[in-house]
């Protein structure tokens, strides 16, 4: 599941919980409780708001359902109440959900395998900026799974989730410019797309940036290292 650190989802919602009205009092209490790693009363206080149509609710349950093997929330893993979640929220236009429910219909867990089915989804969440979702995109266009194989759109949406400063997004548009794919070959590209996304620790694109870096000049290394040190994240 692409469900990142716990720490960082909690950003996530809590940021995107500023952004727009929640129903005062138990959610913010339940994101209080997550945050203390208390589990067991987020979900207490969050199920209820869930079950109100509230959408960031409907989302933590699901997370809860799809992620309790990792943090001991006393939920049994259950997919298919993930999706029924994930859903919900993402029918009302949660970014976050939709590229949820598109992980778990990519992956077959819970629902059906239905690359289809994902690829919308994680249309919807681009759409939103969701760089993540950007990124699951580009491999279904470069994979050809639920959409026409396309080389030209994945590497499209492999920088856009780039530059948002997603890991995976950058340690895969280096890629596609160490093997000049959708894109000329361009290593001193490749490096400093590996580099980025190995500062956030992306074990794999530091073994590519090495790799990368047998095929380059002492100047060119410098380069990419200089354009690495001077990105800046765009929106």
């Amino acid at each position: 599941m692409n469900h990142g650190i716990k720490s960082l989802l909690a950003t996530l919602v809590v940021s995107l919980s500023l952004a727009a009205p929640v129903l005062a009092g138990p959610y913010e209490e339940g994101m209080a409780a997550f945050s203390r790693n208390d589990y067991a009363t987020a979900l207490r206080l969050m199920r209820p708001l869930a079950e109100q149509g509230h959408r960031r609710s409907q989302f933590m349950v699901g997370w809860f359902y799809a992620s309790s093997y990792k943090y001991g929330d006393g939920v049994p893993q259950d997919y298919a109440k993930a999706a029924k979640w994930y859903r919900k929220a993402a029918e009302q236009g949660f970014g976050a959900a939709q590229l949820e429910i598109g992980v778990l219909y990519n992956n077959g867990q819970g629902v059906p395998q239905d690359y289809a089915k994902a690829a919308k989804w994680y249309r919807k969440a681009a759409e939103q900026g969701n760089s993540r979702a950007q990124f699951n995109l580009g491999n279904s266009y470069l994979r050809g799974e639920g959409v026409p194989q396309d080389i030209t759109e994945a590497v499209k949406l492999y920088r856009r989730s780039a530059k948002q400063g997603d890991n995976k997004g950058q340690g895969a548009l280096g890629m596609m410019y160490l093997d000049g794919e959708g894109v000329p070959q361009d290593f001193v590209e490749a490096h400093k797309w590996f580099n980025l996304s190995t500062s956030q620790g992306n074990k794999n694109s530091a073994t590519l940036r090495d790799v990368t870096a047998k095929k380059m000049t002492p100047a060119q290394i410098a380069e990419a290292q200089r354009l690495a040190r001077e990105w800046k994240p765009k929106k």
